[in-house]
């Protein structure tokens, strides 16, 4: 499943008011139920006892029926996942408490059968990891399947949804000829109503037949093991963008200083339509390059073995523009792009360690060389595309049973500095008992020997 968006065309401004109303009630009750339940006395409730209570209760609201039990849903939805996420963050933590399986699966079942209120560490790591959330949202309207019609009109597509009066609704134009289907989300931004629902992802069997390596790069999308480079004009678009960004705040934060003193300039100079508006084509382009260039890859490739880059990058200090470009980089959504692509279209993606990829010599796997920019300079003189280099130690990585995803990366280190070692020694004395351990096939040895004493 995956979600689609349809946008309002030519939404009535009248309309947009009504539309707008009706999402800020909603909000108001979603407000309450983050207030209400979303501490841990709340943990066993659930939105069809809340909403069994209410209508016990006979509260009146000043929405219909369906779209306020549709808000409860969601809302209650979105706390569930808030504990979710808590517990990955405790889970590590009882990992680094106790060694002992049974009192880690102790520990696991209370967390998985949310009996962990009864326990008093869990209690005290699902207040440090879990913390009291409040709804920032009122601009949404939930609307069920059932509870809306879709029609054509002039070759647009249009759907009907409840308004605040009962037997009166709202009709929206979309910019597309595809109907939406199943449970809709109506987002309302700068006057345009976005209609988000769920499609299921069509999958076919169409990739290639290689084995490679990427390299996920900034001035390029990705760059294969065999040297090519994929969305060569990423990085110009992220740095004009950021560039341009600077200078535009820049620009505003005179206009602030300014309309302190003359207030009419804040009403006609500092709004943020435009601005929004340029935000959405930016990435929305982004994203079209970033898939296109991953859609070339698939084209090639089977199996792809890309870097696990979930973890922070920390450790090295740039200027203040570098780091400002690079704040911008969409690493999670290429990411994003190759785990999609890669299972609609029948490849498989394996991550694999990232450590020390940029700093290997790729024609012999050791720490030997030295990367500046986008050049690799080996300790014999050669120099190699870094991006490349990068991509041919993530290959080889992808057979070496030594380094596994999650080691971390201080061992890799140790462990690459030994084949380092091991190498020179074998360079220096050819008769010594070092010798090489293919992490490949027979085809690429030369890209991806490392060698081991014993």
């Amino acid at each position: 499943m995956k979600t689609q968006i349809a946008f309002s065309h030519h939404l009535n401004p009248g309309k947009y008011v009504a539309l707008q109303e009706q999402a800020r009630r909603l909000g108001v009750i979603r407000s309450e139920v983050w207030q209400r339940f979303g501490s841990i006395n709340s943990v066993k409730g659930d939105d069809r006892t809340i909403r069994n209570a209410w209508v016990k209760e006979k509260r009146l609201f000043t929405v219909l029926a369906n779209p306020w039990k549709q808000t409860l849903s969601d809302a209650m939805g979105d706390i569930k996942a808030s504990r979710e996420a808590a517990k990955w963050h405790v889970k590590s933590a009882i990992r680094r408490r106790t060694h002992d399986k049974l009192e880690q699966k102790r520990l696991y079942t209370l967390l998985k059968t949310d009996q962990w209120t009864e326990d008093r560490y869990l209690r005290r790591k699902m207040r440090q990891h879990g913390r009291r959330g409040h709804n920032h949202t009122h601009n949404q309207i939930q609307v069920r399947s059932d509870d809306y019609t879709v029609f054509t009109l002039n070759g647009k597509t249009w759907i009907k949804i409840p308004s605040l009066i009962k037997g009166k609704r709202i009709a929206i134009p979309l910019s597309t000829t595809h109907a939406p289907s199943g449970n809709l989300r109506v987002i309302l931004r700068s006057g345009k109503a976005e209609v988000h629902y769920a499609v299921d992802i069509l999958k076919t069997h169409d990739c290639g037949t290689q084995t490679v390596g990427v390299d996920k790069g900034f001035s390029e999308v990705l760059t294969d093991s065999d040297g090519i480079h994929y969305g060569e004009n990423l990085g110009k678009m992220l740095s004009a963008e950021s560039d341009r960004l600077k200078l535009k705040y820049q620009r505003r934060n005179k206009l602030k200083a300014i309309a302190q003193k003359k207030p009419h300039i804040k009403q006609y100079n500092l709004g943020r339509k435009k601005l929004e508006k340029q935000g959405i084509c930016h990435r929305n382009t982004v994203k079209t390059i970033i898939y296109t260039a991953v859609h070339e890859v698939v084209d090639k490739a089977a199996v792809i073995a890309a870097e696990d880059l979930t973890s922070p990058i920390s450790g090295k200090k740039f200027s203040k523009d570098v780091s400002r470009r690079l704040s911008s980089w969409t690493k999670g959504v290429i990411a994003q792009a190759l785990n999609d692509v890669s299972q609609r279209r029948g490849s498989t993606l394996i991550l694999v360690n990232a450590a020390y990829t940029s700093q290997m010599d790729s024609r012999n796997g050791t720490l030997s060389g030295k990367r500046c920019g986008d050049s690799f300079y080996c300790e014999d003189g050669v120099v190699l595309q870094a991006d490349h280099n990068a991509a041919g130690n993530v290959k080889a990585r992808l057979h070496d049973p030594e380094i596994s995803q999650w080691m971390p990366y201080q061992q890799v280190k140790s462990l690459l500095l030994k084949r380092t070692d091991c190498h020179r020694l074998k360079l220096l004395n050819p008769d010594s008992s070092c010798k090489p351990q293919g992490l490949s096939t027979e085809s690429e040895s030369t890209n991806a020997d490392v060698y081991i004493c014993f």
